[in-house]
């Protein structure tokens, strides 16, 4: 799989990492609308991570039935640790994201926490197109990710961080993307509309809520 980065090296650690880092800022931009998704039955879920927020969803919602695709085995093995007895609503989908496609699947839920941010803006735009198809009218998408604001903070603060991120996880993991993708453009060009947001951080964490568009 071209250009794939691999994150088994740093499952075990990757809450340490974010806490070390962020404190608990990255887990209040996932949660920012979990509330609104305690109705969903049918979610999609790319590239969790160590799986807390999948756990979370379970136990907020007995419900939902979950397709977790992570490219990472080791990821997918730490999620499915953390989903503990609600594994058994999880369908694990050991696949690269930016080709896998899901088998006549539609959803209400599709949650993308800091993920998106490991594309390219075409990447995004292909996979926002692919999954536009296999969503239900009512869905939701729950994204949250990096942002960079305008004015002094931007420059100085954001910016600068980001790229120092991007550089951390190329040495950890061999990620090649090193710049934030246009997510915002090329979701609405597939036909998402963002119909709520959240900021953290002065901006540098963006958590939004999208929804799909009539057709």
């Amino acid at each position: 799989m071209k250009g794939l980065a691999n994150f088994n090296g740093i499952a075990r650690w990757y809450e340490t990492l974010e806490a070390a880092t962020f404190g608990t800022k990255l887990w209040k931009s996932r949660c920012a609308f979990l509330d609104e998704l305690k109705t969903r039955r049918s979610a999609l879920v790319l590239g969790d991570g160590d799986g807390r927020f999948t756990a979370r969803l379970l136990a907020e919602n007995p419900l939902v039935l979950v397709d977790a695709v992570d490219a990472s085995v080791e990821m997918l093995r730490t999620l499915v640790q953390n989903a503990g007895e609600r594994a058994g609503r999880v369908r694990i989908r050991l696949a690269d994201a930016r080709e896998w496609e899901p088998e006549g699947e539609t959803y209400d839920l599709i949650v993308t926490h800091f993920f998106l941010d490991c594309l390219t803006t075409v990447e995004v735009a292909a996979l926002a197109e692919r999954l536009r198809k296999h969503v239900q009218p009512d869905a939701l998408w729950v994204v949250s990710e990096f942002a960079i604001p305008d004015g002094w903070y931007g420059r100085l603060v954001a910016w600068p961080l980001v790229q120092a991120l991007y550089l951390a996880f190329f040495v950890l993991t061999g990620l090649r993307v090193q710049r934030l993708p246009r997510s915002r453009e090329v979701m609405e060009a597939a036909g998402f509309a963002r119909i709520a947001e959240r900021s953290f951080m002065g901006g540098l964490l963006q958590s939004e809520l999208w929804r799909p568009e009539a057709r």
